[in-house]
């Protein structure tokens, strides 16, 4: 499995913080530029991934102020998940946000540059939205 991870910290509570990424209807507003064909509801998201794949994802797990896990809705070409963990810290709340993939050597070649991008602008972008 091949994990990238980026963290943020955004002063807000964590209650704010959880109940916006609790909401997949949100999650477009984080999606890097490459994203189209977005349709969602607030349990599900389905976007395709600008010259790679298209994508079905699912809320997995919401465990109040604490973590939401994403996984794939239909089965995509390698196994994924995102994961939110948040944290209260001094300043507000801490977010992880992790993708794991199982990618074999190719995909690997090929994805990880794409899916390290997606995990600093979800974050980056989470902060901005909620800044």
């Amino acid at each position: 499995m091949n994990t990238f991870q980026s963290t943020i910290t955004i002063n807000k509570s964590i209650a704010e913080v959880y109940n916006y990424l609790a909401d997949m209807n949100n999650h477009q507003q984080l999606m890097t530029d490459d994203i189209s064909d977005w349709t969602s509801t607030p349990d599900e998201a389905s976007f395709n991934i600008r010259n790679m794949i298209k994508l079905s994802l699912k809320i997995e797990e919401r465990t109040p102020d604490t973590v939401i896990r994403i996984i794939p809705a239909e089965k995509p070409p390698f196994e994924l998940e995102l994961k939110w963990e948040l944290s209260a810290n001094e300043n507000g709340t801490e977010a992880l946000f992790t993708i794991t993939a199982d990618l074999n050597m190719m995909m690997k070649m090929v994805a990880s540059g794409p899916l390290q991008k997606l995990a600093d602008e979800e974050t980056a972008n989470l902060a901005k939205l909620l800044a």
